[in-house]
């Protein structure tokens, strides 16, 4: 479920208002059941509605104990009893409406810049215009940098190092993180579905958690997870203008130059360096100790230990005897028309 910290729930709500809100056919006898969250199907119980919207999540669905689920026409006869079906053409679309009407994420208003509901240990330091909202703490001896605005919930821990401008929500941090000015972390990331009246954002209900010695460049994002959470793992150093999508999952030790990007839900293992500007798509699994050259744009899984490179990635080797076999040919052809 959302954490309480970050997000106020506003359930629970009857399967029929929420038929209504989203367009979703539902018996007329299910509709005063009752739901709480919305959940993926593997994180489902009986106080969630969950959504399904590929016949390859069938063994999931078949499994999970969610007490309703939005689903295509195609897929309603294999709702498995004692869930309740709410039929939808958008189911994806339909459950992000649901999650905007069951959770809302908590807001620091007022005219107090530091919210007298944050904890702040001895030893922090506080740059002039730092706003810390409600429920925040601070661990002892970490240094705040002008402007920088600590969102509700946040947990900060000892010895950091936060620079000026940053943005941070959504998030717990270890000790001796370091971020620096115009870091983002926790904004909401790239997610998006048909909707009722077009391309709707589908709620980001997830964290991030930086672990401890983490050093996040200026100017990178790390976005909050979607459904999971995002975690960089301790000791790795994310250089500036980085971009970590939801729901990632990078490892200890790792490295990244000025430029990289990891796109959704990818696995990183430990240890591993990104050169500058290289480019992971999403949902890819990154071996322990492989390295991605600069410039590199990789397409699929990377085993552990391997060097890739080029665009689409491949082995270094290979990658590197294909770029060596283009340029003479090149050269053959030029001779050839020199003559």
């Amino acid at each position: 479920m959302p954490d309480p910290r970050f997000f106020q729930d506003l359930g629970p709500v009857a399967l029929s208002e929420l038929a209504q809100l989203t367009g979703a056919e539902i018996s007329p006898e299910t509709g005063g059941v009752r739901v709480s969250r919305v959940a993926t199907l593997a994180r489902a119980d009986r106080d969630s509605i969950t959504f399904i919207n590929d016949k390859k999540y069938l063994p999931d669905l078949a499994e999970s104990p969610a007490a309703a689920c939005f689903t295509p026409p195609q897929l309603a006869a294999q709702v498995p009893q004692g869930c309740i079906a709410l039929v939808t053409r958008m189911p994806q679309g339909a459950y992000a409406m649901a999650a905007n009407r069951l959770h809302q994420p908590r807001l620091h208003v007022g005219e107090a810049a530091i919210s007298p509901d944050a904890v702040l240990e001895a030893g922090v330091k506080l740059g002039p215009g730092v706003v810390i909202g409600p429920g925040a703490r601070i661990g002892a001896n970490t240094v705040i940098g002008a402007n920088t605005v600590i969102g509700p919930g946040v947990t900060i821990g000892r010895d950091g190092q936060i620079g000026t401008n940053a943005s941070i929500a959504f998030a717990l941090i270890g000790d001796r993180v370091k971020i620096l000015s115009n870091a983002v972390i926790g904004e909401h990331g790239f997610g998006a579905t048909g909707g009722p009246t077009g391309v709707i954002d589908v709620p980001q209900l997830g964290r991030v958690i930086l672990q401890d010695g983490v050093t996040i460049g200026a100017g990178t994002c790390v976005d909050r997870g979607a459904y999971e959470d995002t975690v960089v793992g301790e000791n790795t150093k994310i250089d500036n203008l980085v971009q970590i999508a939801h729901n990632v999952r990078l490892g200890r030790n790792c490295v990244m130059a000025a430029h990289s990007g990891i796109s959704g839900s990818t696995v990183v293992g430990d240890g591993v360096a990104f050169g500058g500007r290289a480019g992971l798509k999403d949902h890819l699994v990154v071996g322990e100790g492989a390295q991605i050259a600069a410039g590199a744009g990789v397409l699929r899984d990377i085993p552990a230990g391997e060097t890739w490179g080029g665009f689409p990635a491949q082995p270094i080797r290979q990658w590197i005897r294909e770029v060596t076999w283009v340029a003479r040919a090149a050269k053959r052809g030029r001779e050839g028309a020199d003559r």
